[in-house]
């Protein structure tokens, strides 16, 4: 998986192959897709959510920039498989997830992994951030809003990086690195993603 679809189409970053090779994608889907879980494609997790396609996973936790002992918000924990990846490469994960169910099922196959030290997982809507956490050196976002939600800018440390996908109908896999001035935005890649839910429909 990480030689044929990650290191092949670019990522580069030792950490994040690392981490592609150790975590155990196929504890994170269901039992019913586990024969599926290398192949280079987003799968079903249930409640019409996905578990995003490897490469995806890596390339988002490579823009992230994260270091060992970086506090970092996920929003949209789905399987729990991303924030493993980060919780992998050294940071400390706050992870958020408003569908119920998922929330429980990650939280558990995190604990059975051994993560629950370097991941706290909670029920919510994740638009508002996680303000008692902030500022965040990286803040991952794997469901896509209509539009970069203000609160998370606004809880991201100056050299921060949030990597988000925004849009409707096309999105665009996007990153937004707070500066002492303000916010520098750029477009990494197109992308799909499943819309974020909750306030940011509103």
């Amino acid at each position: 998986m990480v030689s044929t679809q990650i290191e092949a189409r670019g990522v580069a970053d030792a950490r994040v192959l690392r981490a592609m090779r150790e975590v155990p994608r196929d504890r994170f889907v269901p039992e019913a897709q586990r024969a599926y879980a290398y192949e280079d494609r987003p799968l079903s997790i249930g409640h019409g959510q996905t578990i995003s396609q490897p490469y995806i996973v890596a390339r988002m936790s490579e823009l992230a920039r994260v270091k060992p002992g970086d506090v970092v918000l996920e929003v949209g924990t789905g399987s729990g498989y991303q924030a493993a990846v980060l919780a992998h490469m050294g940071a400390k994960v706050f992870s958020i997830e408003i569908i119920e169910p998922l929330a429980d099922r990650a939280k558990a196959i995190l604990s059975e992994l051994g993560y629950a030290e370097r991941v706290r997982v909670r029920h919510g809507d994740g638009y508002a951030g996680w303000p008692e956490h902030a500022p965040f050196d990286a803040i991952v976002v794997t469901a896509a809003p209509p539009k970069i939600p203000e609160p998370l800018k606004q809880q991201l440390k100056v050299g921060g990086r949030l990597v988000i996908p925004v849009g409707k109908h096309f999105q665009s896999l996007l990153t937004v690195t707070r500066t002492k001035d303000g916010f520098r935005e750029e477009s990494v890649i197109p992308v799909r993603f499943v819309p974020m839910t909750g306030k940011a429909q509103e």
